[in-house]
C-alpha cells in the first residue's frame, strides 16, 4: 500500500496527507528516476495500476496527468503511457581527474562580480543566476505570515531572543532536525542572517589568516570570495559529478598538510550537484574525526531534492559536535527575507559571540513570517510543488543541450537542485563564451568562478531555476550557436 505523508508542527497542526494520486505519482517517478522505467519504456497500464496498487482507476488516471505535467511520460494513442525520452542522445558525464593537491592562495571574486552583474537586466535570460525564479515562491503567503507574526510578537520576547533567533522560528527548525531522525539540542541552533553568515562565521570560529582550508573543486563562487576575504588557503579536493568530493584526495591531504577546517557540500552540491551516499559521508566523517578537523556543512540546497526521501547530512553522524551545519530558507522558501542557521556542535557559544559583535540579529519580522508559515502555511506542501518544477525545468534544459549543444558536450544530471554542469569541448574558453552571451541577453556562469586557481576553463554552469519558456529554449539554441563558433 502506499505511504502517505503528514507533517506534525509540534502544535497539534497536522499539514494534510498528500492525495493518493500525488503519492502514486511520486512512487512512479521514483521509479523512472533511479533508471527501473526507462526513457521510452511503457509504464504500467491503468488498470494494471489499479490492481496492482490498490487504488482505483480515477486515481491512475490523476497521477498520470500529473506526471504528463511535469515531463515525466507522455501518452500515445491506442497505446498507453511511456516514459518520455528527453532527448535524442544522452550527455555523457562530465569526467574527474584526482590529483595530489596542495594549497593556493585564492583570487576570484572580480569574476564573479562580472558574472553577477549581467544578472542585473531584467531583460537577461538568467541561467547564471544562483537563485530560482520567485514566482516559484509562496511570497504573498508569507506576507500574510508576517503580519500576523508581528501582531503576536511580544516586545520582551523580541529583545531576548535577538542573538540565538526568534524562539518559535528555532522550535520548528529542531522539529524539522527530529522528524529527520535528528534530535537536535536547542542550544546549538543560531538563528543567521542567511547560510552565508553561517558559513562565514563558522570558517571565522575555527581558523585564522593564512591557515589551509579543504574546499571542492570546483566549488560554490562564494565559498572562495570567503576565503579570499578572510585570507584563507585553499586546498581543492575534486569532486565527483555524481558521488561527491573525492575522499582518496581528502585523506592524503589530511595526512600530508595542515588543514584547520573543511567546506563542502554533501548534498546537491553547487555547481556539480553531486551527493554522498550515507557510506560516503559516514566515511568522510571518520576522516574529520580521525584528524580532528571541523566540518563546515553547507547544505542549503537539503529541501530540493527530487526523491521522497530527504536526505540526511554528515552532521547525522556527528557524535563529538565537529560538524557545523549551515542550512537556509533562502533556495527553498524566502528568497530575499536572508534567514539561516547554524546548528554548530562544540562551536555554538564561539558562534553566538561571533555574531553577536557582528550583525546580532537578523531581520526580526522575516524570522516571525517564516516561523508561522512553517507552522500554519504548508510548508512541505510548497516543497513538493517546487521539486515538481524544478524537476520538470531540468528536464527542458537537458533535452535543449542534447538538441543545441556540440556532440562532445558533457553534462550532470543531479537528483535535485536547479543547476546543471557542463563540460563543453576544451577548445571552448567558457569566460569568452560568458562575454558573447551576455551581448545576445544571456547570463551564464563560467567555470573558472568556480576554482582557486581559475580552471574548468571549458565547463560551465547553467541554472534551471526558472520557469521554461520559448524564450528559454531560443537561449539555449543561441549558445549552442555561441559554442560552434570556437
Amino acid at each position: 500500500m502506499p505511504y502517505f505523508h503528514h507533517f506534525d508542527d509540534g502544535a497539534g497542526n497536522r499539514e494534510p496527507p498528500m492525495k493518493r494520486y500525488e503519492t502514486f505519482a511520486d512512487q512512479i517517478a521514483e521509479l523512472i528516476r533511479e533508471g527501473v522505467l526507462a526513457p521510452g519504456e511503457r509504464v504500467p497500464s491503468v488498470r494494471q495500476a489499479s490492481r496492482q496498487y490498490g487504488i482505483s482507476h480515477s486515481t491512475v488516471f490523476q497521477a498520470y496527468y500529473l506526471l504528463e505535467d511535469r515531463g515525466l511520460i507522455v501518452a500515445r494513442s491506442r497505446s498507453g503511457y511511456y516514459v518520455r525520452e528527453q532527448a535524442r542522445r544522452v550527455l555523457h558525464e562530465p569526467r574527474m581527474t584526482p590529483s595530489r593537491q596542495e594549497s593556493a592562495d585564492v583570487a576570484v571574486s572580480e569574476l564573479v562580480f562580472s558574472v553577477l552583474d549581467s544578472l542585473q537586466d531584467p531583460d537577461t535570460v538568467p541561467f547564471g543566476s544562483a537563485f530560482p525564479s520567485p514566482e516559484l515562491f509562496p511570497l504573498a503567503r508569507l506576507a500574510r505570515s508576517m503580519a500576523r507574526g508581528l501582531r503576536e510578537m511580544n516586545d520582551n520576547e523580541v529583545l531576548r531572543d535577538m542573538t540565538a533567533g526568534d524562539a518559535d522560528l528555532r522550535r520548528q527548525i529542531v522539529l524539522r532536525y527530529t522528524l529527520k531522525g535528528m534530535p537536535l539540542p536547542p542550544e546549538e541552533l543560531v538563528i543567521t542572517s542567511g547560510a552565508m553568515e553561517a558559513l562565514n562565521l563558522g570558517l571565522q570560529c575555527v581558523t585564522e589568516p593564512g591557515d589551509l582550508v579543504a574546499i571542492e573543486s570546483p566549488a560554490f563562487y562564494a565559498s572562495l570570495q570567503i576565503l579570499e576575504r578572510l585570507k584563507l588557503r585553499a586546498v581543492e579536493i575534486p569532486v565527483h559529478p555524481r558521488e561527491g568530493v573525492d575522499l582518496d584526495v581528502l585523506a592524503d591531504s589530511l595526512a600530508r598538510l595542515p588543514i584547520k577546517a573543511c567546506w563542502f557540500m554533501s548534498h546537491l552540491q553547487n555547481p556539480l550537484g553531486a551527493s554522498l551516499d550515507d557510506d560516503r559521508k559516514r566515511a568522510l566523517y571518520a576522516l574529520i574525526k580521525r584528524h580532528r578537523v571541523p566540518l563546515i556543512e553547507d547544505d542549503a540546497y537539503a529541501e530540493l531534492h527530487f526523491g521522497t526521501t530527504p536526505p540526511k547530512p554528515v552532521k547525522q553522524f556527528d557524535d563529538e559536535g565537529l560538524v557545523i551545519h549551515c542550512g537556509s530558507f533562502s533556495k527553498s522558501l524566502a528568497p530575499g527575507y536572508r534567514v539561516g542557521w547554524v546548528a554548530a556542535g562544540r562551536f555554538a557559544e564561539a558562534i553566538s559571540r561571533l555574531k553577536l559583535m557582528t550583525t546580532i540579529s537578523p531581520s526580526v519580522p522575516a524570522q516571525a513570517a517564516i516561523a508561522d508559515y512553517l507552522q500554519y502555511g504548508g510548508y512541505d506542501r510548497h516543497l513538493r510543488r517546487l521539486r515538481h518544477a524544478l524537476e520538470t525545468q531540468q528536464g527542458r534544459m537537458l533535452t535543449a543541450a542534447a538538441q543545441h549543444f556540440p556532440a562532445e558536450t558533457r553534462a550532470t544530471r543531479p537528483a535535485g537542485g536547479y543547476f546543471l554542469w557542463f563540460e563543453l569541448p576544451e577548445r571552448v574558453d567558457s569566460l569568452r563564451l560568458f562575454h558573447l552571451a551576455r551581448e545576445h541577453g544571456i547570463s551564464l556562469a563560467p567555470g573558472p568562478i568556480f576554482s582557486a586557481t581559475q580552471g574548468f576553463r571549458h565547463c560551465l554552469r547553467l541554472s534551471y531555476g526558472h520557469p521554461w519558456t520559448p524564450r528559454s529554449e531560443a537561449a539555449m539554441a543561441t549558445l549552442g550557436e555561441l559554442i560552434d563558433t570556437f
